[in-house]
């Protein structure tokens, strides 16, 4: 019913031509109630970690669903500003039904802190349509082999899950790594399918405390062979260390990613000059040439970020004076009071960021 009066009013409206678009009415008698634009009503809740909440999300009939391993766009109000973040679906592969996300907790980070302790069962978000290269092939590959690191588990376990929803015969390797096992979203649930499902091997690293354990090539190195297909999402260190791995065993070309990040670019240290200010910490540090980011994170700082590739729009803060560099496009910026994304813009002299 609720479908049939938003065709018929949103026929209605668009008919009149008014200077507003159609779902700007609709959302006055219903959030859920629309035209053109997608929605999910926030369902279910749960904190699985310390540092992650996972959210449940039934959408509105606009949803067509995703590929395992691609991400959506969400959009929540904070402030009465709406906040968009990218999250990779959790669930199975499916053409409808409900979304799952777990949005891991940054210190500071605006939107990861708000769904941990403002969302509520009954909120409407916004969302966007599946995005991304970064998914199961039509054709499943015989044996594969999925590679994650912290928050990157998201997109490998709605792989893990579409293959066991499929009864995919061949041989599953998941290999995680995470700080502790407290850190693990889902491993009760990993556990229960190392358990249970026949063809299934899952191999959890934990990266602190006594025995921590890094990438070493024999984590996978008796199953990434025989054609089989590495599917990786995580942080820097793993990436590389995982690709130097297959580099040196000859199987680059079957590794896939979703990166955390671009390359870093070349810097001229001879043009390098300046320092840069991040004012709400009350932190200086000479500028060295890298990302706005990097050099607040080594400076000691844990501002923010999503994808660290200019896309998701997590890391935005605003310039307050100086010059900065668009890495990706080369485009220079000194407009005072600006919003930019400090993943991918780098000071030119002296720059004063309020982060």
């Amino acid at each position: 019913m609720a479908n049939r009066i938003a065709t018929l009013v949103g026929s209605l409206v668009e008919a009149t031509a008014t200077p507003y678009p159609v779902d700007r009415y609709l959302e006055f008698i219903d959030p859920m109630l629309t035209w053109r634009d997608t929605r999910a009503k926030v369902i279910d809740i749960r904190h699985q970690t310390d540092r992650s909440t996972t959210v449940t999300m039934r959408p509105t009939r606009q949803w067509k669903g995703h590929r395992a391993g691609q991400y959506v766009e969400v959009g929540v109000v904070i402030d009465g500003v709406r906040q968009r973040r990218f999250y990779s679906p959790t669930n199975a592969e499916n053409t409808r039904g409900d979304i799952e996300i777990t949005v891991a907790v940054h210190d500071g980070g605006l939107v990861s802190n708000h769904v941990r302790n403002a969302l509520e069962v009954g909120e409407v978000v916004t969302l966007t349509a599946a995005d991304g290269a970064f998914a199961l092939p039509d054709q499943r590959p015989a044996k594969i082999v999925l590679v994650s690191g912290g928050s990157g588990i998201t997109p490998v376990l709605s792989m893990l899950r579409t293959l066991i929803a499929e009864g995919h015969t061949g041989p599953v390797t998941f290999v995680h790594y995470a700080r502790s096992a407290d850190d693990v979203p889902y491993r009760v649930e990993l556990d229960a399918i190392d358990r249970t499902i026949d063809g299934v091997d899952v191999r959890l690293h934990y990266t602190r405390g006594e025995g921590a354990e890094h990438f070493a090539a024999e984590h996978i190195s008796d199953v990434a062979v025989d054609g089989a297909q590495v599917y990786m999402c995580g942080p820097p260190t793993l990436m590389d260390a995982v690709r130097a791995y297959a580099d040196e065993a000859g199987i680059a070309d079957a590794v896939h990613t979703e990166a955390f990040t671009l390359a870093s670019p070349v810097i001229d240290t001879d043009e390098v000059e300046g320092s840069v200010k991040f004012r709400a910490s009350d932190v200086s540090a000479e500028n060295d040439g890298r990302t706005l980011l990097e050099q607040a994170e080594s400076a000691g700082l844990s501002p923010e970020y999503g994808c660290r590739m200019g896309i998701c729009f997590s890391c935005t803060k605003v310039r307050t004076s100086g010059c900065t560099r668009n890495i990706l496009t080369g485009e220079l910026d000194s407009e005072p009071d600006s919003h930019i994304q400090i993943c991918i813009n780098a000071p030119v002299g002296d720059v004063e960021i309020d982060a």
